[in-house]
């Protein structure tokens, strides 16, 4: 009874470089924040109100609640030995009046520099003002201590990296037995590298303390990789070791109902605890459920009780409909991929705001190498077109479709399908064995193939949609024969760059096989560079400023372009990734660019 509650205001200060001290972008400290019953979001300390502007701006449209904007009066400047603050009372007023009137702000005042006449200006600017009513956009998200990782993503899946793995990964089980923790963090970069949106962490392992492993491993992964963490274990002890040094917005897999509900119940207290997303499998006191209709009866189950009894908001929730595999020629086995991808689509259909997640690897289990990379590949494709938005997957070990061969893209449809033929009780047509057939005596090295096509141009091309390099420099050599380096690049090379570009806006390449798309155009550009002469001096055609936007880490393609217009004999400055609006205008207004790129 004695207790009471009182307002909570969490501060952020992010520095002129555009982070807080640690490189934590503000997306991704809103991220980590939103999940606790904090009333009061802002910014204080560091810059001045125009250094502030467009981080007020996103917290205006991403915060719900009120949002505080507290600057200093400018950034101090060394006058004489003496820190000087240049913003006058009416200059900060003008500013702070402009955040609350037009972007929404409900608390201002000053910070360092600010005198008693800075706040009697700022109060009497705003004293009669109704802050603007502000439209708020949601992002259902997981946070590193860097970045913020939405959970939908525009032209993939979420990809969740699943070689820090105990369970599924014997190089992981070899560097933890060993204490590697070197090793493991480069693992972990390794995935980030490939493409990863999301790190899987599990330090399951017999004969191990498992908590003694998370602690050590997560500790070192937090500041090592910018990547969200994803803390995957049957035992809820580990996952808290990890959430325990956790800064940003973590997502524990997983719970279910199998050992009934105090263990599911113990997993929703920590997400709601420590501010996490929750993986929730398909499993009740029954058993792992194996038709659609039990799939979604489960989810259903736990929707109910996740969202209404422990608060967990639905776009927190991922539902793991599992994967079981149907490689076995068992006959209760025949269903279980399309089992799974109709459970997927009623749980997208039917629980709104859900996230679908899946382990895709499984359904493929005791098959040939080769064939699983396809197999794994085609149902991925399939259950990703019925609504699932994250995977759990090796990147290295699933490929898009356009990669696979026609006759092997049809038989693994009709296994996945279970599209058997019978004549009365006799299988005529047996998908798994045809399925088997295709791939034996193939082996994942004897199956990497130089590119497609029958003339030099087109194995070139195909080169880069394959983001193949084997065989790469052999071809170039020939194409120098009858081509100038520039143009292989201008008018073959980059005819492979437009088809990958195409696949990945309609969803049909993921960004992991982008990147090996444009790492084989990089190889070939930097062995054609060489024969080109290097243009770009005081008589360029043209300047360009390069930049990658605030909030987005990846600059092959940028780097691409650098690369292609300084060898068209164009000027291009290259301002580096994140870059904010300002820093550009600034270095487009300085270098008297002709373009922005």
């Amino acid at each position: 009874s004695s207790k009471r509650r009182v307002p909570v205001i969490a501060q952020v200060t992010i520095e002129a470089f555009g982070t807080m001290l640690m490189g934590t972008e503000i997306g991704a400290a809103l991220t980590a924040l939103e999940p606790f019953p904090i009333d009061v979001v802002g910014m204080n300390c560091a810059t001045g109100p125009q250094q502030m502007a467009d981080n007020v701006r996103y917290l205006c449209q991403n915060w719900a609640r009120a949002v505080s904007v507290i600057p200093n009066a400018g950034i101090p400047e060394n006058v004489g030995g003496y820190a000087v603050f240049k913003e006058t009372p009416e200059s900060l007023a003008k500013e702070l009046l402009h955040f609350a009137r037009d972007l929404g702000v409900n608390i201002v005042g000053g910070c360092c520099g600010t005198t008693p006449a800075h706040l009697k200006a700022v109060v009497e600017a705003v004293k009669d003002l109704a802050p603007l009513k502000r439209e708020v956009q949601h992002t259902a998200a997981s946070s590193s201590i860097f970045i913020q990782q939405p959970f939908r993503q525009d032209t993939s899946f979420l990809i969740v990296g699943e070689r820090v793995n105990a369970s599924g990964s014997k190089k992981m089980r070899d560097l933890l037995n060993a204490e590697d923790w070197d090793g493991l963090v480069s693992l972990a970069r390794e995935q980030e590298r490939e493409g990863a949106h999301v790190l899987d962490v599990n330090v399951d392992f017999v004969g191990r303390d498992g908590e003694k492993d998370m602690h050590a491993l997560a500790s070192r992964l937090v500041t090592n990789v910018k990547i969200p963490l994803m803390f995957d274990s049957t035992e809820w002890q580990k996952m808290e070791a990890g959430l325990q040094h956790a800064g940003g917005k973590c997502i524990l897999n997983s719970t279910n109902y199998e050992d009934g509900e105090p263990r599911f119940a113990k997993v929703l207290e920590l997400a709601k605890e420590y501010g996490a997303g929750v993986v929730i499998g398909t499993i009740d006191e029954e058993g792992m459920a194996r038709t659609a209709e039990g799939k979604f009866n489960i989810a259903k189950r736990a929707y109910d009780q996740a969202t209404n009894k422990y608060g967990i908001p639905a776009d927190d929730i991922f539902f793991d409909a599992l994967a079981l595999p149907i490689s076995t020629g068992i006959e209760e086995d025949r269903r279980n991929a399309l089992e799974t991808i109709e459970g997927i689509r009623r749980i997208k259909t039917e629980l709104q705001g859900v996230f679908t997640i899946l382990g895709v690897s499984n359904i493929s289990f005791g098959l040939n190498p080769a064939s699983r990379i396809v197999l794994n590949s085609v149902f991925l494709h399939e259950a990703v077109t019925a609504g699932l938005d994250s995977a759990i997957v090796n990147a290295s070990k699933i490929e898009p479709l356009n990669r696979v061969e026609e006759r092997q893209l049809k038989v693994a449809l009709d296994l996945i399908y279970d599209r058997r033929e019978f004549d009365g009780d006799v299988c005529t047509y047996d998908p798994l064995i045809e399925f088997t057939r295709l791939f034996e005596g193939v082996t994942t090295k004897s199956k990497k193939k130089e590119a497609r096509g029958e003339t030099v141009e087109e194995r070139l091309k195909y080169h880069i949609i394959d983001g193949e390099k084997l065989g790469l420099e052999e071809n170039l050599k020939l194409a120098l024969e009858n081509y100038s380096a520039l143009d292989i690049i201008n008018n073959i090379l980059l005819e492979g760059m437009k088809v990958v570009g195409d696949l990945f806006g309609s969803g049909q390449m993921q960004l992991p096989f982008v990147l090996q798309s444009a790492e084989a155009m990089k190889t070939a550009v930097r062995f054609l560079e060489p024969f080109m002469e290097k243009k770009g001096g005081a008589t360029a055609k043209g300047t360009m400023v390069l930049a990658t936007v605030k909030g987005d880490v990846h600059d092959i393609g940028k780097n691409l372009v650098d690369i292609i217009l300084t060898n068209n004999g164009y000027r291009v400055i290259n301002l580096g990734i994140k870059q904010t609006i300002d820093a550009i205008l600034s270095a487009y207004e300085e270098h008297r660019a002709d373009a922005v790129g």
